[in-house]
């Protein structure tokens, strides 16, 4: 028996060694591994919340279709098997949703040993107010955003003899849109103020880009929304307003930088070495 618990403690030495260099760094072989476990714990959580997701999934397609309804959309489904297929799409969109958190720390964890406390704690920064703008930017659209927007499309009917019948597939993949594009809209400052933390952009250039970035951003709502003016506005004005934010924000966490105790960034390279 003693023997064999020597035999196992002897291989899983040889295993910790095999995954580490002689100056204790992880090797590549160690690297891979981390990754694959990694990426192991974050398929075993999609596929659980995924398999959650869809055994509620009808009662969250009742939650979003119950604002359609509010200003007379009828729903139907013109092929046997949409209403089926909107289930298992709306699953694997919640169960994403759901499991963002726990990617976001299992990427943060796999290179938090080669980050220093200062990019350490941007990076935990970028990943939190990352996910609260990202809930912000949805929430925007279901209070705000679609209200507006369905009443307005549906007001087009009005005056006709033409009923509007939506199709459950339609109707769902543009509320997700809308969802998914707000959302990102939304990340506009946090990846402003990352960027300029790295020193990839600076104030002065996102300044001098005002009016190009408006041409752009009134392109992208264009690309993003239905063809109509009010779509396209209910999009590019509050990404407007989030760039100007951004140039705010950043220049605020850049005079705050310059004027951070040099102390402070010398006691964080002598805790690194």
């Amino acid at each position: 028996m003693k023997k064999e618990q020597n035999a196992a403690k002897q291989t899983a030495s040889k295993k910790q060694k095999n995954e580490k260099s002689e100056d204790g760094k992880m090797t590549i072989t160690g690297h891979l591994k981390e990754f694959r476990n990694r990426l192991a714990v974050c398929l075993v959580g999609l596929v659980i919340a995924f398999l959650v997701a869809l055994y509620f999934s009808q009662n969250i397609i009742n939650f979003l279709t119950t604002m359609g309804e509010k200003y007379d959309y009828v729903f139907v489904y013109i092929s046997p098997q949409e209403l089926l297929m909107q289930q298992f799409t709306i699953s694997l969109v919640v169960a994403i949703c759901v499991m963002l958190p726990l990617l976001l720390y299992q990427i943060w964890a796999y290179v938090q040993p080669a980050l220093k406390k200062q990019e350490n704690r941007l990076f935990i920064g970028v990943i939190i107010s990352g996910l609260i703008c990202f809930v912000i930017g949805v929430i925007f659209a279901y209070k705000i955003m679609l209200p507006f927007m369905l009443r307005f499309l549906i007001d087009l009917s009005s005056g006709t003899n033409i009923q509007a019948s939506i199709s459950v597939e339609k109707y769902l993949n543009f509320e997700i849109t809308i969802f998914v594009v707000m959302g990102f809209i939304f990340e506009l400052p946090v990846v402003s103020v990352l960027l300029t933390q790295l020193g990839l952009i600076k104030v002065e250039w996102m300044k001098k880009g005002i009016r190009p970035a408006i041409i752009v951003i009134f392109l992208i709502a264009a690309l993003v929304t239905p063809p109509d003016i009010v779509s396209q506005s209910m999009v590019a004005l509050p990404m407007l307003g989030l760039y100007i934010l951004s140039i705010y924000l950043s220049a605020f966490l850049l005079k705050f930088k310059k004027k951070k105790p040099e102390g402070e960034d010398e006691d964080d390279e002598d805790d690194d070495d």
